[in-house]
């Protein structure tokens, strides 16, 4: 099995986006629910066979984009002199580095610096594009790494690259870049508007949403259809919002968030699910087809910090801060089960071929369970092994998981391993 993978992976040319790619922050439709099927329904005792793990991928908690035989990430060398924030290129069938961007600065905080975000993959497979911590939006080449264009979403930029007039969150830009077909959308804040739309190959401004100036947080944007017509999903710390494809503000209702608002917004046939932690709740609300906002319900039910939710069959998936991870009704907010922390620690969720993957952001275990409103069952557990011994003491395993390819990819900073978890 293990040389197939290793076979399939390599064959597989980088010039275009393939079904079974893992382009971007949680997946093509950025809802982390993964196409894969003929995985492991139950793991053996000790998780899935490790393929490979390396210890290059630098500080922060950046996850994965993986296209054809390359697994895209971010994360800083972390030194006290000269110390930068980078983008780079691994070899999906070994771990090896392929190549190494400077992005900028290394951003240090109490929870441990580096990057936060994860890259997105162009289309065609020729560029892909990441924001360090400290703001710089970075497009290079996927072939060798060769910077296209840099932009800097904080102030107004430099002499190398302009700004959008945003200022840096308190633990740094954490949003993962939308590549929207020629189009590149991020959120730098700010007065000038909150999100900024870009020509995909030259960096150009298209637009910046000027109707709305709120500060940035640490949410990604969500392209959606609504109505026969494209919009832009984003969260901030007081707004969920919706842009046309013209950067017009289309609808906005009030969010009950402090502190960091991170989760990215769940979108589904009009409803849209917006959840955050420090006691913030949830809010769901339907947008009509002429994009008139009616509340569903705003509870404090699903409280997630920042590992994530999913929908799945009209079931949102993740864990609430106190509850534990639970499974709710999308339309209504009615809670249909929880596992009684049973799961140990909160953390980051993914779907694929009926289970959920939960990676426990404390002692670093990966639980197996399956997505079904019936009830809790899990099917397997193992600890990601080995673990940093540079993250910072008051971090966490915050990296989220990916499934790709018959692959499961986790990370702790600077290591990452990659399973076969196809049966």
């Amino acid at each position: 099995m293990r040389q197939f993978l290793f076979l399939l992976c390599a064959a597989v040319p980088l010039t275009s986006i393939q079904a079974g790619d893992w382009p971007t922050w949680r997946g093509t439709s950025r809802d982390d629910i993964s196409s894969e099927t003929g995985l492991l329904s139950e793991w053996p005792e000790g998780g899935p066979e490790k393929l490979w793990d390396t210890k290059e991928a630098g500080l922060g908690y950046s996850s994965f984009a993986i296209v054809g035989n390359q697994l895209f990430t971010m994360g800083s060398d972390g030194t006290e002199n000269d110390s930068s924030d980078f983008l780079m290129a691994l070899n999906v069938t070994d771990g090896s580095v392929n190549w190494k961007t400077r992005m900028g600065a290394y951003r240090d905080n109490g929870w441990g610096g580096g990057p936060r975000g994860t890259p997105s993959v162009s289309n065609d497979g020729k560029l892909v594009i990441g924001i360090s911590a400290a703001g710089d939006l970075v497009c290079v080449r996927t072939a060798n790494g060769e910077e296209v264009w840099r932009k800097q979403l904080a102030g107004e930029g430099s002499e190398n690259a302009a700004g959008f007039g945003g200022s840096i969150p308190n633990w740094g830009y954490s949003e993962s870049p939308l590549i929207d077909g020629d189009r590149l959308l991020c959120t730098p804040g700010g007065n000038a508007g909150t999100v900024v739309c870009l020509n995909l190959q030259t960096g150009e401004t298209i637009w910046q949403s000027a109707e709305l100036q709120d500060n940035a947080h640490y949410s990604s944007i969500i392209a959606v259809e609504h109505a026969n017509a494209r919009q832009y999903i984003q969260l901030t710390e007081k707004t969920l919002f919706g842009l046309s494809a013209d950067g017009k503000l289309l609808w906005k209702t009030e969010f009950p968030g402090r502190t960091a608002v991170i989760p990215t917004p769940v979108y589904s046939e009009g409803v849209v699910f917006a959840t955050a932690g420090y006691g913030a709740g949830c809010v769901c609300v339907r947008i009509s087809d002429s994009n008139e906002v009616e509340p569903l319900y705003d509870t404090k039910d699903m409280s997630n910090h920042h590992g994530g939710v999913l929908l799945f069959e009209g079931h949102i998936y993740g864990h609430s801060d106190s509850k534990g991870l639970l499974c709710q009704k999308l339309e209504t907010g009615e809670i249909v089960w929880t596992d009684n922390n049973r799961n140990r620690s909160k953390g980051a969720v993914a779907f694929a071929d009926g289970h959920l993957y939960c990676l426990n952001e404390g002692d670093g275990q990966c639980v197996l369970a399956e997505a079904t409103p019936t009830g809790y069952n899990e099917t397997g557990r193992f600890t990601l092994e080995p673990q940093s011994e540079q993250r910072n003491p008051r971090g966490r395993v915050w990296t989220h998981p990916v499934i790709c390819n018959g692959m499961l990819f986790l990370r702790d900073q600077e290591v990452i391993c990659c399973y076969d978890i196809r049966k």
